[in-house]
């Protein structure tokens, strides 16, 4: 059993991590500037800043923690540069120094993004990394600075770049995906096969802990991408979330057709228009396949708990009992 500090802790996927930690009886803190998403973690709740040194010590010296996921960060993409996502940045290197002040963590996960490359890009190291966003660019530094300040740490420290992850629990991008097949609004391209390194949320919980509890020689100073083994296709993970919501058939339309109608979504974005139901980007982004090596994980971490239509029935459950669908 351990000690574990869980940052982000009201996340999504933190929000999965604390509620796994508890049911296997590890001692849990979240700590996070936001209140939790679920309520039965409000006990274990401390608000903190990743921006406040002296707090995140004064957090780490009472709790005395021996393990840390560190999941806090500034996510959204809205960020105009890097100084925008300081807690990605700065943030990290506070809780680092935090860390070895208490002297008593053993092992800490740090989670970047599978942003500080494009969608498609295959990097060739742990620090090839091509990022076309400002949040992208903020988690590339915040990668440097736990290599460079955890060279010499005397605790076991890995990197962990979580892909696209789902489940119950989740927020945009991802929950607008289900929700647009269960109300019967997606429409895939016709004909095309669009493999993508996605991740079921308990899956990766899983990967979490197994990489949390594993030989320290296996994973201390290394980074690796989480999802889901198998990469799904898009339109077998669409067709799964129709079936278990009762939605009508996905559609599929030519992809000369789905590109007009991206253009007019362009348009319609330039007017003003928050949210068209397609763009040129979005369109692209869904086309470009997104596959991760992901052997070595698998070595680590082992089967994983659910497949897809398991983790896609669990989700649309959740969405159901938040009254999100009927």
């Amino acid at each position: 059993m351990t000690r574990s500090l869980v940052t982000g802790g009201s996340g999504f996927i933190g929000t999965n991590l604390v509620q796994h930690l508890i049911a296997q009886g590890h001692t849990v803190q979240s700590l996070d500037t936001a209140e939790p998403r679920n309520p039965a973690h409000r006990g274990l709740w401390v608000k903190g800043d990743l921006l406040d040194r002296e707090g995140l010590e004064g957090a780490l010296q009472r709790f005395r923690p021996d393990h840390v996921h560190h999941l806090g960060a500034r996510t959204d993409l809205e960020g105009a540069s890097i100084a925008d996502y300081a807690a990605n940045t700065a943030g990290v290197a506070n809780l680092i120094a935090a860390i070895e002040s208490v002297g008593t963590v053993e092992r800490v996960i740090f989670a970047s993004s599978r942003l500080v490359c494009k969608i498609g890009y295959q990097p060739q190291s742990d620090i090839d990394c091509c990022p076309t966003t400002a949040y992208g660019r903020s988690k590339v530094e915040g990668e440097r600075i736990v290599r460079a300040q955890c060279a010499k740490a005397g605790f076991t420290w890995v990197i962990l770049r979580p892909t696209s992850i789902w489940g119950p629990w989740f927020d945009v991008p991802y929950k607008t995906f289900f929700l647009s097949v269960a109300r019967g609004r997606y429409v895939h391209p016709a004909g095309q096969r669009i493999e993508k390194s996605f991740g079921y949320v308990g899956n990766t919980v899983r990967q979490l802990l197994r990489v949390a509890e594993v030989d320290p020689g296996r994973v201390n100073a290394k980074t690796f991408y989480l999802a889901d083994y198998p990469p799904i296709d898009v339109a077998e993970f669409a067709a799964s979330i129709q079936r278990a919501s009762g939605a009508r058939t996905v559609r599929h339309l030519p992809l000369a057709v789905l590109r007009a109608m991206a253009k007019v979504g362009d348009v319609l974005k330039s007017f003003g228009v928050a949210a068209p139901p397609i763009t040129t980007f979005r369109l692209d982004n869904l086309l470009t396949p997104m596959v991760h090596d992901l052997r070595t994980l698998e070595e680590l971490c082992g089967p994983l708990p659910a497949g897809l239509d398991a983790g896609v029935e669990e989700t649309v459950k959740w969405l159901r009992s938040t009254g999100q669908i009927q």
